[in-house]
């Protein structure tokens, strides 16, 4: 039986999943693993390129109709093999020795069932600046004294099988963004936040325009009102305070002053979070304005 099942859900990203499995690839020091490519109804199949790459990893791919990605997730659970589920995205780059770090701190840390692996930007382009600074100061601000973090980022996380409600699935398949912070609220419920492994270091990957960088901004904070509303209904508090916030971007000033991050990067920094919170006010307005009209609706009719 491998160690880990890396179960990685793709729509449309072939190129992307491309360079994921080449980095997997250079995984040599490390357990034995499996690897689960869940095609979430793509417009085309997987090409010959990224089939070929079963020549050189235990690569199983399998398919679905188009139900979103925690849907394809639950589904790579169900057939996975391995005692440990490591899930990244298609545009991750899991860097030298990561899943050797991984097992490391797995294998001496028993009473914990969820790690977070550390999250990093590609430091090369500008956007991937931007990125770098906003991964690290979420996750330097979010640690906890024990080694937790209240923070989970479905790129490069890992949970023992025996927690995970196998049938069921552990995704929120009614979302459509941020169903990463839904599991966090869910282990949050249970007294359980994921394990922080420092020194397994996963690359994230963003578009390389600051405008495509700008659009995805948008359309994921708006996508993630309802995931927001929907943690708000169960009674757990997800998002940083005020104070918090200005704590990181203290940090993240600081940090810029780097020759290799630069304060350009941090200031179109600053103005992606401020959209992403523009978009996110104007959702909850929006959806708060149309509840009202639904409600004086619905006293219209009794009143008829």
């Amino acid at each position: 039986m491998p160690r880990f099942s890396i179960i990685i859900a793709v729509y449309n990203d072939w190129a992307a999943l491309e360079s994921c499995l080449h980095f997997l690839a250079q995984q040599t020091d490390g357990p034995d693993f499996e690897v689960i490519v869940v095609d979430d109804g793509s417009d085309d199949p997987a090409p010959e390129k990224i089939r070929q790459w079963k020549q050189r990893l235990p690569l199983n791919i399998v398919g679905q109709p188009h139900a979103g990605i925690s849907a394809a997730r639950n589904h790579g659970i169900r057939i996975s093999k391995a005692s440990m589920l490591l899930f990244v995205d298609a545009d991750s780059r899991l860097q030298a020795h990561c899943l050797k770090a991984l097992e490391s701190t797995v294998t001496a840390s028993p009473q914990h069932n969820c790690f977070q692996l550390r999250m990093v930007g590609d430091c090369s382009s500008f956007v991937g600046r931007t990125e770098h600074l906003r991964l690290a100061a979420l996750q330097d601000h979010l640690l906890q004294p024990n080694g937790c973090m209240r923070y989970l980022n479905t790129a490069g996380f890992a949970i023992r099988r025996s927690i995970v409600p196998i049938e069921k699935g552990l995704f929120e398949t009614a979302v459509l963004r941020a169903e990463d912070t839904v599991l966090l609220a869910d282990l949050m419920q249970r007294g359980e936040l994921p394990f922080f492994v420092s020194d397994a270091i996963v690359q994230h990957e963003m578009p390389r325009s600051l405008r495509g960088c700008l659009r995805k901004d948008v359309r994921s904070a708006f996508l993630e009102g309802k995931t927001y509303a929907l943690i708000a209904s169960r009674g757990i508090r997800i998002r940083v305070s005020h104070r918090e916030r200005w704590t990181m971007v203290r940090s993240m000033w600081r940090a810029s002053k780097l020759p290799s991050i630069g304060r350009p990067a941090c200031l179109v920094l600053i103005l992606r979070q401020a959209l992403s919170r523009a978009t996110s006010f104007t959702y909850r307005l929006l959806h708060h304005r149309s509840g009202s009209q639904e409600a004086n609706f619905g006293s219209l009719k009794e009143n008829r």
